[in-house]
């Protein structure tokens, strides 16, 4: 089991699972989430992990010096271990699905060219992170592929000047569900152990359609193994709707001014979520018996720590740091430290009265937590 940890003064030691908790009455401002673990001979010992202010700010750029690594709390010579951080590409793959509304209404409103130059903005925020493709829905039974998984969306966006909707209806709920099959069967091919995906969905409004109910929607979502965002602008923007869907966020809107904003809303959220991950690799000199290992991260004044105990049985020497680690195949879900978008899994986890919110206007963004059309 992974868990997160705070980095104590004076840390005291759980074990759970593989990671352990290193737990105090303070906190000192950073906090690394560990996603997984690899260690091999000879002696090669790599962790995959994110690192957030405890704020929930994502920390960006961090160098292999902004880390100290310690063996059962003594710390481990940099020149002896040499501590590197390698691309995660070589074990973790991200993808994000840009699904978008091309229906009658969204072709015939005249906003066209706002949502391509805002989709276009998107893939390239997103675009240097994880690998993005495009699809479209209308009325029709299916999605339509514009562009696949890492190619070029800013072209696959210029067509869609061109498009006009094979059934001018809104199937809505018909297009998550085949997208959400779609996110998840091109993460099942990867050949990237840890596999990470994003679904985005924009409409501007309700499904009519009718193809596909509430329930098989809700149902095809509750076993995505990946976020969810929901972008809704335009009068029919319904919140309620766009919650089901944005589990991870929603931004719903009725003025057709902010598909822009809404865009770069959920462009920031998952481009700060990308940067926040890190693969540390180094030489353990440790030839045998179970240790603690502890990773400290070191930014701007700020500190946290993660633990891992591991087994140096038959270690040796001829170490290389840049060894490809030996993940688990698996799909992790790291969740960001600030308070999660979907209201129902926030009263879940913590049972207290949602904030009251100002009912929607015909001409502006809903106001929700102050960042107006942005539900947390």
């Amino acid at each position: 089991m992974l868990k997160a940890a705070y980095m104590p003064r004076f840390p005291t030691l759980t074990v759970v699972g593989t990671f352990f908790f290193l737990g105090s009455l303070g906190c000192v401002g950073l906090k690394l989430q560990p996603v997984d673990a690899s260690v091999r001979k000879p002696s090669n010992v790599a962790v995959y992990f994110t690192v957030d202010t405890t704020s929930g700010q994502p920390v960006a750029n961090l160098q292999p010096s902004d880390f100290v690594i310690y063996e059962d709390a003594k710390p481990v010579s940099a020149l002896e271990s040499k501590q590197t951080i390698l691309q995660e590409q070589i074990a973790a793959i991200h993808y994000t699905l840009l699904l978008v509304d091309m229906s009658g209404s969204v072709v015939g409103s005249g906003e066209l060219p706002a949502l391509m130059n805002a989709a276009s903005s998107f893939a390239d925020r997103v675009g240097p992170y994880q690998k993005v493709a495009l699809f479209t829905f209308d009325g029709s039974p299916h999605i339509n592929p514009v562009v696949p998984f890492g190619g070029n969306v800013r072209a696959g966006v210029a067509a869609l000047g061109r498009y006009h909707p094979r059934d001018p209806s809104t199937n809505l709920n018909g297009g998550v569900v085949e997208a959400v099959k779609v996110l998840s069967r091109e993460m099942e091919s990867a050949s990237q152990p840890l596999r990470f995906a994003t679904l985005v969905v924009f409409t501007d409004g309700t499904d009519r359609a009718h193809r596909v109910s509430e329930q098989e929607l809700k149902n095809t979502l509750d076993t995505a193994a990946f976020d969810t965002f929901a972008i809704g602008v335009g009068a029919e923007a319904d919140r309620h709707e766009l919650s089901a869907i944005g589990r991870s966020g929603t931004f719903a809107s009725q003025n057709r001014e902010d598909i822009a904003r809404g865009f770069d809303e959920v462009a920031s959220r998952i481009e700060a979520a990308s940067k926040r991950f890190y693969l540390l690799s180094y030489c353990s000199p440790s030839r045998a018996g179970e240790h603690d290992l502890e990773i400290e991260a070191i930014s701007g004044g700020r500190r946290g720590r993660l633990g891992h105990h591991f087994n140096a049985s038959g270690f040796g020497p001829t170490c290389d740091p840049n060894q490809k680690p030996a993940f688990d195949v698996r799909h992790p879900r790291i969740r960001n430290l600030e308070p999660a978008p979907d209201r129902e899994r926030v009263s879940r986890a913590v049972p207290a009265p949602a904030p009251s919110r100002p009912p929607p206007t015909a001409k502006a963004a809903q106001t929700i937590h102050g960042s107006p059309g942005w539900q947390r």
